[in-house]
């Protein structure tokens, strides 16, 4: 007995499988960014350190410059601190000079120049607020006279101011100058000198 064998015979039709083609799927590439790092906190605090070194350079600078433009206008006010008071008083220097060069001065001439001079001093006082201090007849004020000496005196009361030797000034209610001046002071009185005499007869008459 004979065995058929079946013979397969492959068609065109007929459909193979499909050849799984593993096809590489395309992901993005990462692109690796470098962040950019900041400094550290070690590079933090020097550039503090710094930067605070840097100001304190500059302060002192500054302080260093301000003194010394301080010290100059100091130096420049003691030098020039009269000067207004100078130049008001060259012209009244002037005009004496002047008065005393006149070649047909006489007492007379001579006295009116000097007169002329002195109200122009008494109006410089005036515009500067100079004022002369009162004393003869005012009770002694030690803040605004100086004793030279005392005088014994029945018709003032005690420490009155009987003479000027010199005038005191005052600016602006301040003590320029004191005035210089006597003062009074009561006389011993009758009965102390009685009682003086009386003591000195005995004194006379004890045996020796």
């Amino acid at each position: 007995m004979s065995k058929k064998k079946k013979i397969h015979i492959e068609t065109e039709d007929e459909e193979t499988p499909e050849e799984e083609t593993s096809e590489a799927e395309e992901t993005p590439v990462a692109e690796l960014v470098e962040e950019e790092e900041g400094p550290s906190e070690l590079e933090q605090a020097q550039q503090e350190a710094q930067d605070l070194r840097d100001e304190m350079l500059r302060m002192r600078a500054d302080t260093e410059n301000l003194r010394k433009r301080l010290q100059k206008e100091k130096q420049e006010s003691v030098q020039f601190a009269n000067e207004r008071l100078i130049k008001q008083l060259i012209p009244i220097f002037e005009n004496l000079d002047r008065a005393l060069k006149a070649p047909d001065t006489n007492v007379e001439s001579l006295k009116e120049g000097v007169k002329l001079t002195s109200d122009q001093v008494l109006a410089l006082f005036k515009k500067e607020n100079v004022e002369p201090i009162k004393a003869v007849g005012e009770p002694f004020d030690p803040s605004i006279h100086e004793v030279l000496s005392q005088m014994e005196s029945n018709d003032h009361d005690e420490n009155t101011v009987i003479e000027e030797y010199s005038k005191g000034y005052r600016m602006n209610g301040r003590v320029l100058l004191p005035a210089r001046v006597v003062t009074s002071k009561k006389p011993p009185n009758d009965e102390s000198k009685d009682k003086d005499s009386d003591n000195a007869s005995t004194s006379a008459e004890a045996p020796a």
